[in-house]
């Protein structure tokens, strides 16, 4: 049974930093990609940042590239996702994903197989 688990969330004034966590567990976390995605009130969920657990390749939204960071302690079969100079546009909810689909794309939800309960994150200006 898989599960993803995040945590870290939480609210904060515009310019704070915060680190969210995604614990897996029964799933072959070294072979794959895993991926942090958000949805806004009203808004469709989006890619974030995405890490291919096997090699290390990172990728990123453009709204977040030089803020965020996404990357891996495979000891402990988790991601993170390091979230600096956080803007009130940031204000999601925020779902880790894993298990992509072979050939899938790291920003589209439907090619995910798993996803965590997301963790809420609230900047305010």
């Amino acid at each position: 049974q898989v599960q993803l688990v995040e945590s870290g969330g939480g609210s904060l004034q515009a310019g704070g930093s915060l680190r969210l966590s995604c614990a897996a567990s029964g799933y072959t976390y070294s072979s794959n990609c895993m991926g942090w995605f958000r949805q806004a009130p009203g808004k469709e969920r989006e890619g974030v940042a995405a890490i291919y657990t096997g090699g290390g390749s990172t990728y990123y939204a453009d709204s977040v590239k030089g803020r965020f960071t996404i990357s891996q302690d495979n000891a402990k079969n988790t991601v993170y996702l390091q979230m600096n100079s956080l803007k009130p546009e940031d204000t999601a909810m925020y779902y880790c994903a894993a298990d992509l689909e072979y050939g899938g794309s790291w920003y589209r939800t439907r090619d995910f197989g798993y996803w965590g309960q997301g963790t809420q994150v609230t900047v305010s200006s």
